[in-house]
């Protein structure tokens, strides 16, 4: 668990932002928070705004068009803030690594707290993911 989680008391609150993302993960992130994985119940609570957000959830390779536009969301979450790369385009481009409408990495634009291998990475990886922020 980062240290910066601690104060977050148990819970969270994530904006996701997809920055160049296959969809792929998104269809993961929609399985960890059903009713089978209920990332939840372990005090992860997605919303809206990036003003009511503790966390971004960030999947894809940062992509030319959405490197403002995610750095403009990290500045727009309040202190503290953490920053999720969910799967392996966030972490290291994946298999659009070179591409030339890529801008890098997440961590290239915004620092990165915790990084979440897989492509797309499963649903139970992502919720142990998210146990680690909320401790719970």
């Amino acid at each position: 668990m980062p240290a910066k989680a601690a104060e977050f008391g148990g819970s969270v609150q994530i904006r996701h932002v997809a920055a160049g993302s296959c969809n792929g993960c998104e269809v993961e992130i929609a399985s960890a928070f059903g009713p089978v994985y209920d990332a939840e119940r372990y005090g992860a609570r997605q919303v809206a705004s990036p003003r009511h957000a503790d966390v971004l959830l960030v999947t894809g390779p940062v992509t030319r068009n959405m490197e403002m536009a995610l750095r403009r969301t990290y500045e727009a979450v309040p202190e503290p803030r953490l920053v999720v790369a969910l799967g392996d385009c966030a972490r290291d481009c994946g298999v659009f690594a070179e591409a030339y409408g890529v801008a890098g990495a997440v961590r290239d634009v915004v620092p990165v707290d915790v990084e979440v291998a897989g492509c797309p990475p499963r649903p139970e990886a992502i919720v142990e993911a998210l146990r680690g922020l909320t401790g719970r």
